[in-house]
């Protein structure tokens, strides 16, 4: 069966009218392969990427073999690094037998479990991240070459060294978002937990209006998936709105500066001695025995941004701890430090006023201090040298490969049915201690309604109560 019909009408206008989109899952990985369309090449010039006239197209790369790891992780061949899907976050797969084993309590039970263990939203394995599993299996069966696509140009990589991309796949001689499909068939919700689409923001929500209206995935009454999108929904726009506004601000006012676009560390080695406006998320905050606190910047993983508060009272009143893993802005000069065991030089900034930090008007969930866990973030980078023996090993992938559910799996436990309750005895028919039927005499002293028989037949009483199957309790 085609891929165009499998998914029939599903396919919005608004995927359709792009053109060229671009959207996947999480993770792409990407070894040594295919090149750009129409260049004649074997492999990929990574080195182009990183070009300050960076566009929007990566090129067109061939499907790896099991190229499908989960609803929102596909590997491609051809790059240097997996890519981060943009705009959908599926539920987790099972990747172990052991974990299959928790579930078998039940999932009201395990959901409740997995719960207690944090005050935050939390990605845990489910039933509905094995659909997305299988639902992109069928997505790109019989696919061999996908198109990959950017949001913006300065926008390249993640913290970890992910490409942030969309997967174009080509139906009918246009090319179809699967990132938004995937949100149109409730397979992800619009993820814009780290900033709305600036391509696709109006795809990305008529994709979800219609998975809601539909019924389907994640909105489909009595699925296994976490229960508090409505919750993440509200935390997630909060914070696309903050970033939002920056970069609205960012139009009209060059000192103002993303940590995420690529140049950014270009830009602020420019500024040193002037005044900037940072974006980024609070990372780790590090206090040793002597010296100042120092608050990271999340940028790349070990070239994180220091913010250095020299003044308790300073840190307290910025209230930036309690926004760990938000964005927040930051304004102040630039100014640069010598490390004297290492020689190495850094740039950074003090923080001596706590109006110096902006934080957002929204209350991050959870508890105060309770840092975020996003598996998709902090897992290795699939086909990354993990041991550090100078080989692209595979020992990630393995790790991260989904398992089915075992088919000696316990069925959940029921819970025992209520006893029916015993029937309620009418006027005509109570019953003393010794089980015998007692009549009630009117008040007038006439007969009681249907003759001289309490029976409702006009048989004898004793005849009446032989032949009634009610059991005694005596």
């Amino acid at each position: 069966m085609s891929l165009s019909t499998r998914l029939g009408s599903g396919l919005g206008s608004g995927s359709s009218s792009r053109g060229f989109g671009l959207a996947i899952v999480c993770c792409l990985i990407l070894g040594s392969g295919s090149g750009c369309a129409g260049e004649d090449r074997l492999h990929f010039d990574r080195s182009e990427l990183e070009r300050d006239d960076a566009g929007l197209v990566l090129g067109e790369f061939g499907l790896l073999p099991k190229a499908i790891v989960d609803g929102d992780t596909v590997k491609v061949d051809g790059l240097d690094a997996s890519l981060r899907l943009l705009g959908i976050d599926t539920e987790e797969t099972f990747k172990s037998d052991k974990s299959w084993r928790e579930f078998e309590v039940g999932w009201d039970a395990y959901l409740s479990s997995k719960e207690s263990e944090s005050s935050r939203p939390i990605k845990i394995p489910t039933p509905l991240g094995m659909d997305a599993k299988h639902w992109a299996e069928d997505f790109f069966d019989g696919v061999t070459s996908v198109r990959l696509e950017r949001d913006d140009p300065r926008e390249i990589r993640g913290r970890y060294n992910r490409f942030l991309a969309y997967i174009f796949v080509e139906i009918d001689g246009r090319w179809v978002n699967y990132n938004v499909e995937a949100v149109r068939a409730g397979m992800s919700p619009y993820f814009m937990k780290y900033g709305y689409s600036r391509r696709f923001h109006d795809d990305f929500v008529e994709a979800e209006a219609e998975a809601k209206a539909a019924g389907v995935g994640i909105w489909s009454e009595g699925a296994q998936c976490y229960q508090d999108y409505d919750l993440r929904a509200q935390w997630w726009t909060g914070r696309a709105e903050f970033a939002a506004q920056f970069e609205a601000d960012a139009e009209t006012d060059p000192s103002l500066i993303a940590l995420t676009n690529w140049d950014a560390m270009d830009r602020i080695e420019a500024a040193i001695g002037e005044e900037v406006e940072l974006l980024a998320t609070v990372g780790d905050i590090r206090q040793g025995e002597r010296g100042p606190r120092r608050v990271l910047l999340s940028r790349r993983m070990f070239l994180d941004f220091p913010l250095i508060f020299w003044e308790d009272e300073v840190f307290e009143d910025s209230k930036i701890e309690r926004y760990r893993g938000e964005y927040v802005r930051v304004r102040g000069v630039v100014t640069t430090y010598t490390d004297r065991r290492s020689g190495r030089r850094q740039l950074q900034i003090e923080v001596r006023d706590p109006i110096q930090v902006r934080t957002p008007d929204y209350v991050p969930p959870g508890r105060p201090g309770e840092v975020d866990e996003d598996p998709e973030f902090e897992r290795p980078d699939y086909g990354a040298d993990a041991d550090g023996d100078g080989k692209g090993d595979n020992e990630n992938d393995e790790r991260e490969v989904a398992v089915e559910r075992p088919a000696d799996l316990a069925p959940a436990p029921q819970p025992a049915p209520a006893p029916a309750p015993a029937p309620a005895p009418g006027p005509a028919d109570l019953r003393d201690d010794a089980g015998t039927t007692s009549t009630v005499e009117p008040a007038d002293g006439s007969e009681p309604e249907g003759g001289a028989s309490a029976s409702p037949t006009g048989a004898d009483p004793s005849e009446t109560a032989a032949a009634d199957p009610t059991p005694r309790h005596d």
